[in-house]
């Protein structure tokens, strides 16, 4: 085994799910290993790296042009040679996988929504109360936002492992079409029309969780039959993204007992 192929990981990158260099990444894709994104150094012109892009497309994988000092700082080795994967720590569904699951207990479904959630952390946390509640899926999309990678999964409490995730190129175009199969779309928004304990979650329901700084976006706002408020009695005027989740979902637990 050449120098370069046993350095290419580190026990802790390992664990966090990190596949540097082109051989180690070019193998990943052979051998169809889950991965969830592919960052590329910006601006280069190497054959090799575009021979990675193009495969990496190919087969629906999100990939990312980033400046080196982005690289260098995720970078374990520190010869990550312009290219560095993040593993998916489980395969992603359908959205209509999930319905079908729901469908299948003779539940309505109850889903989550994240738009942009960039913060794996938040993700995590998303993920596991959404498991802890009895939701059926959780849906992310596949740009600007965090997806299946080791740290989400840590964070989550292995509820990775149990929660269905769909990831889709569109949330807006997704909302839509489970609008159009019954499902009551309920948006998080500090303005919100609709004061939580008035939303009626007990039928088929996707709450959408808007990202960190910015909250939903304008297209996916539009696209919510319902904008939903949680009442704030402090002086601070915004619940973290897991927070308000974790609000929603119980109240709907509440309401479907």
């Amino acid at each position: 085994m050449r120098e370069n192929e046993t350095r290419r990981l580190t026990p802790q990158a390992e664990a966090d799910g990190i596949i540097e260099g082109r051989n180690a990444v070019i193998e990943a894709l052979r051998t169809e290993t889950p991965i969830d994104k592919i960052y590329l150094a910006k601006g280069e012109t190497d054959k090799t790296l575009g021979h990675i892009a193009s495969r990496a497309r190919e087969a629906g994988i999100v990939v990312v042009e980033a400046d080196r000092r982005k690289l260098d700082a995720m970078s374990r080795t520190h010869s990550h040679q312009g290219v560095i994967a993040l593993a998916a720590v489980r395969e992603y569904v359908t959205v209509q996988s999930i319905l079908d699951a729901a469908a299948a207990k003779g539940e309505a479904p109850l889903l989550v929504v994240c738009d942009e959630i960039s913060d794996p952390h938040n993700l995590g946390a998303i993920v596991r109360t959404a498991e802890c509640a009895g939701a059926h899926g959780v849906i992310i999309p596949k740009r600007r936002s965090a997806g299946l990678t080791a740290i989400v999964a840590k964070t989550s409490a292995g509820a990775v492992s149990y929660m269905p995730v769909a990831r889709v190129a569109n949330l807006s175009s997704t909302l839509k079409e489970l609008k159009k199969q019954g499902v009551w779309v309920f948006g998080t928004a500090a303005e919100g029309t609709t004061v939580l304990y008035d939303a009626d979650f007990k039928g088929p329901a996707a709450i959408v969780i808007g990202s960190e700084g910015d909250g939903m976006s304008r297209l996916v706002a539009e696209n919510c039959d319902f904008l939903v408020s949680i009442p704030m009695r402090g002086r601070i005027s915004s619940l973290n993204a897991s927070a308000a989740a974790a609000i929603l979902l119980y109240e709907a637990v509440r309401q479907r007992q």
